[in-house]
């Protein structure tokens, strides 16, 4: 998996490397759990902005009671029904059947 860091992050969003760390405090944006905040997936940034539809997939794990590293997990592990990762099937927009399994786990 490719990572950036938050300044590499922030070019491509064109915000403050600040901006980006508060992303990832609000839960809008994740990094990769135990790298303290300096590793962030390179999927979760598209065509300079943040994945879209990853913020609200991101509450719903959440809200859900999965932890950082039970939600990093989820995103990235291969789910023959999609096919391919949760990660992967919201790049390729298909988020509704993401969002749907999110729920389901949640419940």
């Amino acid at each position: 998996m490719d990572t950036l860091t938050p300044a590499e992050v922030a070019a491509q969003l064109g915000v403050s490397t600040n901006k980006v760390r508060q992303l990832i405090a609000e839960r809008k944006l994740m990094a990769v759990p135990g790298s303290g905040n300096s590793k962030i997936p390179a999927d979760f940034i598209q065509d300079g902005a943040v994945l879209k539809h990853l913020p609200g997939l991101l509450t719903v794990l959440y809200d859900g009671r999965f932890t950082d590293e039970e939600a990093f997990a989820w995103l990235f592990e291969a789910d023959d029904s999609l096919p391919g990762t949760p990660v992967e099937a919201l790049r390729g927009d298909r988020h509704t059947e993401v969002t749907r399994r999110a729920q389901a786990l949640a419940l």
